[in-house]
């Protein structure tokens, strides 16, 4: 097991692969105890990687005192400092995709190239789905919330004709593994906080290093008119829709190869 000392706080880390350096940001929720995981896929095989659990989840620290994004993005460089890296490939998913355009924008010194994927700029660019406002559901009926939304295709005519996936869907999302841990409410409200806050609308025009939005056709957190948004204000990005919802990276097999072949372009 690995940690790293960032500022006032100890982040677990893991790191496999051989290739470009590339650092994962992961979203809301997001745990490397639960497998499989980003460690396990094709970007371990393409490059070396380093993904962690932001501060309030899985192993890393859980102060229960306010989250800011720019804490998350300091988090992020506090890591590349520990890791050697004096700059990396930065690919940030959902909630790790509002990370990551915060550390564009603090430290653009540090991000070679960029992919957002399944993420908002918040603003008047357009906010992901509040989750924060589901936070006082039972996992099972926050399941049942979210699965339309995550992926507007499975909507109640879809449930009923497939109630056997539609059941399966609820089961995995419905698993609250570590919820009882010391700790690990706090933190995830803390983030769920900072994710509500989060606008980087306004500065996104000061992002400099290349740019790939990636976006599910059928997402309702990460809404297609936010992926638009996002493309408008990032000078030069390329945006790529993938058939799928919220987690369009595994619903279509051409979405990571896509994403690699940019970042190692």
């Amino acid at each position: 097991m690995a940690f790293a000392r960032i500022g006032k706080i100890d982040l677990y880390f893991e790191r496999v692969g051989r290739g470009q350096r590339l650092l994962f940001i992961s979203g809301t929720g997001g745990d490397l105890r639960v497998r499989p995981n980003v460690l396990d896929g094709p970007l371990a095989e393409a490059f070396d990687l380093a993904a962690y659990d932001q501060r309030g989840l899985g192993r890393s620290a859980k102060p229960d005192v306010p989250y800011a994004m720019a804490d998350y993005a300091d988090d992020a460089a506090g890591l590349l400092d520990h890791l050697g890296w004096p700059t990396a490939k930065v690919m940030g998913v959902s909630f790790g995709g509002m990370v990551a355009q915060e550390l564009a924008l603090r430290h653009p010194q540090r991000v070679e190239r960029l992919v957002l994927a399944c993420t908002s700029p918040g603003g008047a660019g357009g906010a992901s789905y509040p989750l924060h406002e589901l936070d006082a559901l039972d996992a099972e009926s926050r399941a049942r919330l979210l699965i339309p939304i995550s992926d507007v295709r499975h909507d109640e005519a879809w449930a009923k004709a497939n109630p056997e996936h539609f059941a399966r869907l609820v089961a995995q999302a419905a698993q609250a593994l570590y919820a009882d841990e010391p700790g690990r409410a706090a933190g995830a409200r803390r983030q769920l906080e900072a994710r509500a806050r989060h606008d980087a609308w306004e500065r996104l025009g000061e992002i400099r290093c290349p740019v790939m939005i990636a976006a599910g056709r059928y997402d309702g957190i990460a809404r297609p008119e936010s992926q638009h948004n996002l493309a408008s204000r990032i000078p030069g990005s390329a945006l790529r829709f993938f058939e799928g919802g919220h987690l369009f990276m595994i619903q279509d097999k051409a979405a990571l190869p896509a994403m690699i072949a940019f970042l190692n372009a």
